[in-house]
């Protein structure tokens, strides 16, 4: 079971105050989500840690700036959250360690764990659900198993099912190398295909269980391809009006 010396030598920056409180908590939901093992505790502790900001961050910080207006309805990223009502963006906001985001997540997560967080939303913020929640999508998501490898290669997935891309690799890294050392996990080698030769069952496919920040980052990248074709194709109209003004004109006889 974790202790606190070894939560600490994690996540130095934990809150004081906070890591009495939070470590009950969280031992409960590793427990229950089988995170019961260090290489899945090395890789959890990594990933929250980044996630978190060491558990500082439980829920997101509402400005509200551009890209959370768009959580509101009506807007296609409001849609894709469940969220259909005047003010769902800030009431669904992000929430826990991983923040789950968007009322069709609250709804699913509160379903699964027995809890109404629809009615009550702040409560995927407060330790006792928050760490449940992370430990209901590091399952449902095949992470244990992935854990399981100790891999360079498999640690890169996890971040890929959380993330949906390699979004902060090194700063997750460098928890996880941390947290590999405090538990005791040591690196499984790499074959030359990239695969770990270490015997273990196959981990599941990405299963479609999301916590909200999918849409957000899908919506962010569409919008960044879009805006960076869009100065493309201004930049090859410009190029094309500068070739037509550069070529000679015709000689009248």
């Amino acid at each position: 079971m974790l202790s606190n010396d070894q939560l600490l030598a994690i996540m130095p920056r934990v809150p004081v105050a906070k890591r009495g409180e939070f470590l009950p908590f969280l031992q409960t939901a590793m427990a229950e989500f089988a995170i019961d093992q260090a290489t899945r505790a090395a890789a959890f502790l990594a990933q929250l840690a980044h996630e978190s900001g060491e558990l500082r961050f439980m829920e997101e910080i509402w400005g509200p700036t551009d890209a959370q207006r768009r959580y509101e309805p009506p807007s296609t990223l409001a849609a894709k959250l469940g969220n259909t009502e005047p003010g769902d963006g800030r009431r669904f906001k992000g929430r826990g360690p991983i923040q789950i985001t968007g009322r069709a997540n609250y709804h699913r997560f509160g379903g699964l764990l027995g809890v109404d967080l629809v009615s009550d939303p702040g409560r995927a913020a407060v330790p006792d659900l928050a760490f449940r929640i992370a430990g209901l999508f590091w399952m449902k998501n095949g992470l244990n198993e992935l854990a399981d490898r100790a891999s360079a290669d498999a640690f890169r997935e996890i971040t890929k099912r959380i993330n949906g891309g390699l979004n902060g690799l090194k700063d997750r890294e460098r928890f996880y190398a941390v947290a590999r050392t405090v538990l005791g996990v040591i690196l499984a080698p790499s074959t030359p295909g990239g695969e770990s030769p270490r015997r273990i069952p196959d981990a599941p496919a990405k299963p479609a269980f999301e916590r909200g920040h999918e849409a957000i980052r899908a919506l962010t990248r569409s919008r960044s391809t879009s805006a960076v074709a869009g100065r493309r194709v201004d930049r090859s109209a410009s190029q094309v009006r500068k070739s037509r003004r550069s070529k000679p004109g015709r000689r009248r006889g």
